[in-house]
């Protein structure tokens, strides 16, 4: 019996995406592509905003903090995704499961809050340039920055702790490749009518406020472009606003599809497809949105490849150095 609950179940079966043997395979080298190029986009863009001070701006610690979120997004559940497809070992604890649910709920709903964050932050240098360094100060930025982070932490903690509370009595089969509310309040044998409250309250409000916000932050920001004179100017601002716009609708479409509805059999199946866009498309796609387009963050990755091959080559010469002495003392002794 897992402590601090009355469930029977000590461990719970993850179904997986497909339970046909012959999609598995597939399914694997897919996943474990994405997730190396999640990786390693997020960790190349944390480098290089790390090593480079030109990118020491508000713009750039936001997506700091962003990519932090999805290496550490996608790494909460793909690993175990990976070895249930390969190995079929897709038994996971209940405390594992409920620690996964946990952080699963907790960079979700920080990426959220940080998507807001960066498009108050694009509002604010657009249509308020002059005010844009005493606005955006280092001060204000953690603090928008810590509100984020204090925000998802309370949703993690609401939803896990309701989740907590619920007796598991025999169904032990989640019909889901990770542990989420909607899959694991259909296994209760206890009433769910808190939790699912609890869902509904706490998701509508994580997904309105940040949507509602990042709209009227756009709103703003496409009139003021649409005052720019330079034909060049306005399709530049408009590609990159577009590309930002899309990667929200996906993020929050498929997580207002998934959770704002009624649970059933058949709406897992489809919240399954959905949920894979918000875990593991969006991690991979928001390296590529905000930076490989970006002119600064090519800039950086110029010099920090011209530093590195500086500090080898000098290396070398060192080398090469020490070996003509070493070669010129032996001459002279002989």
């Amino acid at each position: 019996m897992a402590p601090g609950n009355a469930s029977l179940v000590t461990e719970f079966i993850l179904v997986g995406l497909a339970e046909l043997p012959d999609t598995q395979l597939s399914l694997f080298f897919f996943f474990l592509v994405v997730y190396m190029v999640t990786v390693l986009g997020n960790l190349s863009l944390i480098t290089l905003i790390g090593l480079n001070s030109h990118l020491h701006t508000p713009m750039y610690f936001f997506l700091f903090n962003l990519s932090t979120i999805d290496l550490c997004y996608s790494t909460v559940f793909t690993p175990k995704m990976l070895n249930h497809l390969i190995f079929k070992k897709n038994i996971i604890s209940y405390h594992g499961c409920m620690t996964q649910l946990f952080f699963f709920c907790f960079f979700g709903i920080s990426e959220g809050y940080v998507l807001t964050v960066m498009a108050y932050d694009r509002y604010v240098a657009i249509c308020n340039p002059l005010m844009y360094n005493s606005v955006m100060s280092p001060k204000v930025c953690s603090s928008l920055m810590f509100g984020s982070y204090l925000v998802a932490f309370s949703g993690a903690v609401a939803h896990t702790g309701c989740m907590l509370r619920l007796t598991f009595c025999d169904a032990d089969t989640i019909n889901h490749y990770l542990c989420d509310i909607l899959p694991l309040l259909q296994l209760s044998c206890t009433s769910t009518y808190v939790n699912e409250m609890v869902v509904f309250v706490v998701v509508g409000i994580n997904i309105t406020v940040p949507s509602v916000t990042i709209f009227v932050s756009y709103g703003f920001i496409i009139s003021s472009i649409l005052r720019i004179s330079s034909k060049e100017g306005r399709a530049k601002a408009f590609s990159t606003c577009s590309s930002h716009i899309i990667a929200v609708a996906l993020f929050f479409g498929s997580g207002a599809f998934m959770y704002l509805k009624p649970s059933s059999a058949g709406s897992m199946d489809q919240g399954k497809i959905s949920s894979v866009f918000y875990t593991n498309v969006i991690p991979m796609l928001n390296p590529l949105i905000y930076s490989l387009r970006n002119k600064d963050v090519k800039l950086a990755l110029k010099k920090t490849l011209s530093r590195t091959w500086t500090g080898k080559s000098r290396i070398l010469c060192y080398r090469e150095e020490a070996m003509g002495r070493k070669i010129l003392e032996n001459g002279l002794d002989s």
